[in-house]
């Protein structure tokens, strides 16, 4: 089964690609957390203990915060979602946090209600023998509320753990502390620009430098050794502040496991008195639109020149433009020159759909890494199954998005000679998975129990013929 992963992570590689901006898309929900957390407390919550509060605005009669409260006890191994469920989510949240058992971080986390005026502070992990998995997401309904999501557990003998789910959306804290500071309410430093980051799920990076110049002709000229401060990474979160009396421009680098610089950096507008908001990713960037939009490069008022406005840069001087079709192979220049010709909200929308094909086969291949776990400890057949089906789900889900892609590059005019390439790489992904429900049937044999793994692997083959077929006709196209 360890054989089953690598060939899927080999698979996966094919559709990496960069994140988009999905400025355009409203905001969604944590469908996986909250189903995970959902089952968790259906399943295993203590009879009698669950709290919950509501409280509205008097005026309005909307909803300012709603806490759901839930203590529960279960096997450890009955949490094996919870992981997944988080990375899953992972990128629609702008705050996101895994405490393992020895940390010595504890959290509290901030309810505001009252328009604003009241707040308190609800105890999420207490004590260091807690793992903890925590995100903030912007709610999808209402711009000013926030959802967190967070659950802790601690061992507690015979493999058992006792924890607690906790489901809480309230006014966002950071939108009414600014809109009180502006009204005078609290102090404020009006000259401090800072730097809000955390590391996004794909990287582990554990050092940043920060680079700052009062033109976008003098940071391109900065020399690498001329940083101003580090940034280090404590809990996936780094940042920075800086008293400044003008705006100016400033670069994010990262210092790589040997000490050296990364070729790619980021490029900011550091204004006073704003804080700017960014997640790093592996070859990219969540910028923090609101700030762009208000005082960065897309307000008009930017510092920095056309070429680092566009996102990520590398020594050339250039914007990197990744890869962000799934295809490999090919006349290598003639994607390029397409996606190139591409308008820049298309080229967004391609990245998007992208993105979104990237991050299902992620959920694939940890599913079938837990098939593979679960092989060489106790053979369950029960939850083997079951991840089969939620695999087989996925698969069904993922299609739509190979539909869309496709019927998205032929109407943007892809060339010809990049079609087969694309059904090629479907193809081998499915291919894959086949082989790897076949070393299944090695290891466990056909039964009743390997019922889910059937169905799955008729739904492969099905989709094979289909891909099969459509890369017949572009060939001939």
């Amino acid at each position: 089964m360890k054989r089953l992963f690598i060939m899927l992570l080999i698979a996966c590689s094919a559709f990496t690609t960069v994140s988009a901006d999905s400025a355009a898309t409203p905001q969604k929900k944590a469908k996986s957390v909250v189903k995970d957390l959902e089952g968790i407390i259906a399943f295993y919550a203590k009879e009698g203990s669950e709290t919950t509060s509501i409280t509205k605005n008097p005026e309005t009669g909307l909803i300012e915060s709603s806490v759901r409260i839930v203590p529960f006890t279960c096997e450890k191994e009955d949490l094996w979602a919870i992981p997944i469920g988080f990375r899953a989510d992972e990128p629609l949240s702008y705050q996101y946090m895994h405490l393992q058992p020895g940390s010595t971080e504890l959290f509290d986390l901030k309810v505001v209600t009252n328009n604003g005026q009241k707040s308190k502070n609800v105890r999420i992990r207490i004590n260091s023998k807690q793992e903890m998995w925590f995100m903030c997401c912007k709610n999808p309904d209402n711009p000013q509320l926030r959802d967190a999501y967070a659950i802790v557990w601690e061992e507690t003998k015979d493999n058992h753990v006792a924890g607690t789910v906790f489901m809480i959306t309230s006014l966002r804290p950071d939108m009414y502390e600014k809109n009180m500071s502006s009204a005078g309410l609290i102090s404020d430093n009006q000259n401090t620009f800072t730097i809000d980051g955390r590391v996004g799920y794909d990287l582990n990076d554990s050092l940043y430098v920060v680079y700052m110049a009062d033109s976008a002709e003098e940071l391109d000229n900065v020399a690498d050794d001329a940083y101003v401060a580090t940034m280090p990474v404590v809990n996936k979160r780094f940042s920075f502040s800086v008293q400044l009396d003008k705006p100016k421009v400033g670069r994010i680098r990262t210092v790589m496991p040997d000490g050296s610089l990364c070729k790619l950096w980021t490029n900011l507008d550091f204004v006073p008195g704003e804080t700017y908001r960014i997640t790093t990713h592996n070859g990219y960037y969540d910028e923090d639109r609101d700030y762009e939009q208000r005082v960065g490069r897309q307000s008009g008022k930017s510092l920095l020149n056309d070429v680092q406005r566009r996102g990520v840069d590398d020594q050339s001087g250039e914007a990197v433009v990744a890869d962000a079709v799934p295809v490999v192979g090919g006349n290598t220049d003639a994607r390029q020159d397409w996606r190139n010709s591409l308008a820049p909200q298309y080229q967004k929308q391609l990245q998007l759909k992208s993105e979104v094909i990237r991050m299902e086969i992620e959920k694939i291949m940890a599913n079938y890494q837990l098939i593979a776990d679960e092989m060489e400890g106790l053979r369950d057949p029960y939850k083997i199954g079951t991840i089969f089906e939620k695999n087989l789900k996925l698969n069904k889900e993922l299609d739509k998005k190979f539909q869309d892609i496709i019927k998205f590059a032929k109407e943007c005019h892809c060339p010809a000679s990049q079609m087969p390439e694309l059904y090629k790489e479907i193809l081998k992904f499915y291919t894959e998975q086949n082989k790897g429900v076949n070393e299944f049937y090695k290891e466990f044999g056909y039964s009743r129990e390997t019922k889910a793994a059937r169905k799955l692997q008729e739904y492969l083959t099905k989709q094979t013929e289909k891909y099969l077929k459509d890369l017949e006709k572009s060939l001939i196209e």
